[in-house]
């Protein structure tokens, strides 16, 4: 939904603005620094299934958001970078410009990628779902998932388009999502992932596995009791798939 795209952009655009010397990505925006660090190119991303990370490793080397079999416009690492410091900013502004001027310029931005490139769906389905049209982006993250979107964006489709299908009233196809997504491995998105997990069982009517979701990954993160956090979540998880189980013992 809106919030986790907004959350996601914000800490993208920060992140960027750290690396050009700027302020870092600070309170709410802090646990997903490393994801912004990763945008901006001043780290090296952790591979989740999907391929490259969103920069090129040398100058000059091809841009990696062609994915093999289609033409898009060729770009450099400079160029690509340009294109993410300006897709950067443009989140950054958000809340200054006015839906429909937001909107405007994610289009005008994602144009030059290419109608059918993976990373332009994205962006146009991101800015749709930030604006409140929910409906207008799942399409658009379906599309951006078929055309081997790669790097971090790859996952935080998975997890903005489960969290939209929940807000327009599927959880089960949120909790398929999200589940499905989890075997691929974890990451610095695993507790954001979590979390929409966490929201769409309770929507779904499992709230005890949802709170169970929640509280295990909110554990590692407490200044104590971290051991039997953990362990009250996996006993309270395992009573549920007990009670769910065909069996039912």
């Amino acid at each position: 939904g809106a919030a986790w795209v907004r959350l996601f952009a914000r800490a993208a655009a920060e992140g960027a603005g750290e690396a050009r010397g700027g302020r870092g990505a600070r309170g709410g925006v802090r646990f997903f620094a490393r994801a912004a660090a990763v945008r901006a190119g001043t780290v090296t991303a952790a591979p989740v299934r999907g391929g490259s990370t969103t920069a090129g490793t040398r100058p000059g080397a091809p841009y990696p958001y062609r994915p093999s079999g289609r033409t898009y416009r060729r770009m450099t690492a400079t160029t690509a970078q340009d294109w993410e410091d300006r897709s950067a900013a443009l989140w950054s502004r958000i809340d200054a410009l006015a839906p429909e001027d937001f909107l405007a310029r994610t289009d005008a931005l994602a144009a030059e990628l290419g109608a059918d490139h993976p990373v332009a769906l994205f962006e146009r389905a991101a800015a749709r779902d930030s604006l409140g049209r929910t409906d207008e982006a799942v399409p658009l993250y379906r599309r951006a998932l078929r055309g081997e979107l790669p790097g971090e964006r790859r996952r935080r489709a998975v997890i903005q388009l489960a969290s939209s299908r929940r807000a327009l009233g599927d959880p089960e196809e949120s909790i398929s999502l999200l589940t499905a997504e989890r075997a691929h491995g974890e990451d610095h998105l695993s507790d954001a992932l979590t979390a929409v997990l966490a929201l769409a069982l309770a929507d779904a009517g499992r709230a005890r596995e949802g709170v169970a979701e929640a509280v295990a990954a909110l554990a590692p993160h407490l200044p104590r009791y971290q051991r039997s956090m953990a362990n009250y979540a996996r006993m309270m998880g395992e009573a549920e798939a007990q009670k769910t189980s065909p069996s039912g013992d």
